[in-house]
């Protein structure tokens, strides 16, 4: 096991201290600590120490490092306490962690603190596990202390520890006390899975209640003395910048209180938004857009596929796939595009700031601690620890709130800079900031070309990449990069599951000044959907059904297998449709986690597509949470069908032209299929479901799309013409 992971052979921080409530437990378990280290401590000072505490009051809070943004860290880390510690779920409290990589940072990552790639409950599981047991383990040496007897003589259950023969019993308060002044025992037992009572379980969801009765906090909530709400008029043209700005009208609003210029536009400072709003709106600001990008999307698409024609970077190379193309009697190519996508997240950018004697401290849903601690304290000239981040609720994110450039706190931190910070500021994006002002998923052109030799089987496969990248310019280009390649262009590709003996994989990364971002999947978005609808493509070619093509060609997939042949059985794969119906099948392997989906489908004659139903089959390792896996595979579907059925941003001479939702529409809750949703039994280490949801299901729908119609759909979003002639 990873030193990173081996945690049950370290020790635990053991922090005890009088915090309002009582005496207190504490653990947590840096990336190296040779020797179990006490502190004297303030309650400020314990929080930025602790993955546990557990009160005199029997209350056990869990410290979460992972920004909880819908997809449920905030039961699935904290159930992992709950199982170890033999807690009862009602006496489970959560807290979001503050911004220190030192003790929280993401073990799949290395050195910095934060969320995405679907790794949190991947990369926490062990760390959790180990400290709830740990905990326990010194409660009832407490226990046994107090009592004179041997710890093998005691049992805990639902937050109580009790002596088997006597039948002395205790809470975890009235032990607490005693049992922070244990030692730390450096090696402690993880339950078998056979003895699980919370993992596996459907317990109910910690953020439900606050976030139904309106008490869970939002940026939007932050409220403080003298606060003022900033919004930013941002460029036409993304690279323009200010020239100059008359903002006299702008200042005659009752509540507009300040205007300032920053880096990335003009920002009016006002109390409340509608004011600041209109504020914006009256403003006359002259752009300079000499380095402006004036391109539309398909200009951009044009220079895509005038690249495509060349050879581009080699990613994978196995054997010799053009001389095996160059000799083969069966070929296919095909080439897919797919256009921008904004995240849309229900809740737009916002971050609240204030300067402090010691720095400057944020309130904001904030996906990435390190990075923004970092960049904010870059642009202040102040030193990383100096950057206290309080991580709030986000409301939804998709890779938004993870930017690397900060691009939004940036903002709030320069606008607070500009008036010296003589008043604490909360800066809000509008919808149509976000959309028209933000970041995308890149725009991406591929081809594929393969052969097939008599047998059916895939002897040769070809598949170029046309897309900007990710990772240039960004702060962690240089650490990110693979061999030279970014990573976000090329997943699911540079290891199609496929087999063949002659793989060639190139990649263009084209300069476009257009900002990009990942995208919730990020390049599993787009390689899932041509590998998976050319591969339905091989099928036909050789006249064999997907799903038997599939299987011939998967192996050494196991897991892929398993999915794939769940999925089949669950969907009554092979049973007749009537005519404008279709059935389609598309699988794909993301962050570890093994996805199938059967689409059904009807297609009307005017064109119209209905996606009827999805049969899901998820293997995502130990299932923690049934029903969190099952919501984010239905929720994930429905991202991906918004952007299959929908989505697209598009620019008319360097403009985006999409604003809110009345033109870049989510799918609407009539036209969400019902979704069955199937988990694989498993012992194999978790992994993610917040992402592997979205990649089939555009390959799936449109796969069924050929089965209903005849038409292969190799552009998205979806289109199809009248096909009553047809």
């Amino acid at each position: 096991m990873d030193t990173e992971l081996n945690i049950a052979r370290r020790n635990f921080l053991k922090v005890s201290a009088t915090l309002g409530a009582g005496l207190t437990l504490a653990f947590y378990l840096p990336a190296s600590l040779g020797a179990a280290r006490k502190f004297a401590t303030s309650n400020d000072t314990f929080m930025q120490n602790a993955f546990i505490r557990i009160g005199t009051d029997s209350q056990v809070t869990v410290i979460v490092k992972h920004l909880e943004m819908g997809q449920g860290v905030f039961t699935g880390l904290p159930t992992l306490i709950a199982e170890e510690l033999d807690a009862d779920w009602s006496q489970i409290s959560v807290k979001a962690a503050p911004a220190d990589a030192k003790l929280y940072k993401n073990l799949a990552w290395g050195a910095p603190q934060g969320t995405g790639q679907s790794n949190s409950m991947a990369n926490s599981f062990d760390q959790m596990r180990q400290a709830g047991a740990t905990a326990r383990a010194m409660l009832v040496t407490a226990a046994a202390e107090q009592w004179g007897v041997s710890t093998e003589e005691i049992t805990v259950s639902k937050g109580i520890v009790q002596h088997r023969n006597s039948k002395r019993k205790a809470n975890f308060g009235e032990l607490a006390d005693k049992a922070s002044q244990m030692p730390v025992p450096d090696n402690v037992k993880l339950k078998d899975m056979k003895d699980f009572q919370y993992i596996g379980k459907p317990v109910v969801r910690k953020d439900t209640m606050e976030k139904l009765n309106g008490t869970a906090k939002y940026t939007i909530d932050m409220q403080q003395t003298g606060m003022l709400t900033a919004v930013v008029a941002h460029p036409p043209l993304f690279g323009a910048k200010v020239k100059s700005y008359d903002a006299s009208k702008t200042k005659a609003i009752k509540g507009v209180i300040d205007v300032v210029q920053i880096p990335t536009g003009v920002a009016v400072l006002a109390e409340g938004f509608w004011p600041a709003k209109l504020g914006r709106d009256a403003l006359k600001i002259e752009w300079d857009t000499s380095t402006a990008n004036i391109l539309g999307s398909d200009e951009i698409l044009q220079q895509y596929k005038v690249l495509a024609k060349t050879s581009g970077a080699v990613v994978r190379s196995e054997g010799n796939a053009d001389k095996a193309l160059a000799g083969a009697s069966k070929r296919v190519a095909a080439a897919f595009e797919f256009p921008y996508l904004a995240h849309a997240a229900m809740e737009p950018m916002d971050c609240a700031i204030a300067l402090t004697e010691t720095g400057c401290e944020l309130w904001h849903g904030e996906q990435f601690q390190t990075l923004t601690q970092l960049n904010v304290s870059k642009a202040l000239g102040i030193k990383l620890d100096q950057v206290k981040i309080n991580t709030l609720y986000a409301g939804g994110s998709f890779g938004r709130r993870g930017n690397p450039s900060s691009d939004y706190q940036l903002e709030a931190t320069h606008i607070v800079k500009a008036i010296a910070g003589r008043v604490p500021i909360k800066l809000l994006w509008t919808r149509e900031d976000d959309m028209r002002a933000g970041f995308y998923r890149p725009l991406n052109y591929h081809t594929l070309e393969a052969a097939l030799d008599d047998k059916g089987n895939i002897v040769a496969w070809h598949h170029r990449i046309v897309g900007q990248s990710i990772l240039a310019g960004t702060p962690i280009e240089g650490v990110m990069l693979e061999k030279g390649h970014d990573p976000m262009s090329m997943e699911g590709a540079n290891d199609m599951p496929y087999r063949s003996p002659n793989v060639l994989v190139d990649l263009h990364s084209p300069k476009i000044n257009v900002p990009v971002l990942w995208w919730r999947s990020v390049a599993h978005t787009h390689t899932a959907f041509s590998i998976e609808t050319f591969i339905d493509e091989l099928a036909a070619k050789v006249d064999k059904d997907p799903v038997e093509f599939r299987r011939e060609q998967l192996a050494g997939e196991p897991r892929l297998l398993n999915v794939l042949n769940l999925a089949v059985e669950k969907s009554g794969w092979g049973k007749p449709m009537t005519k404008g119906r279709g059935r389609g099948i598309a699988l794909h392997k993301s962050f570890n986690t093994y996805v199938a989906q059967v689409a059904e489908v009807t297609v009307t004659k005017d064109g119209k597509v209905k996606v009827d139903h999805v049969t899901c089959a998820v293997d995502c390792g130990i299932a923690v949470n049934p029903e969190i896996i099952a919501s984010q595979m239905q929720g994930g579907i429905g991202f991906g069908l918004s952007a299959a059925m929908k989505g697209a941003i598009t620019l008319k001479n360097g403009k985006v032209e999409q604003s809110n939702f009345h033109d870049y529409e989510p799918i609407r809750m009539n036209e969400m299929p019902h979704v069955d949703v199937h988990i694989v039994p498993s012992n194999e280490a978790p992994s993610g479901v917040g992402e592997p949801g979205v990649p089939p299901i555009a390959p799936a729908v449109c796969n069924a799309i050929f089965m209903a119609t005849g038409i292969r759909i190799r552009s998205l979003p979806i289109s199809l013409h009248d096909l009553s002639d047809t």
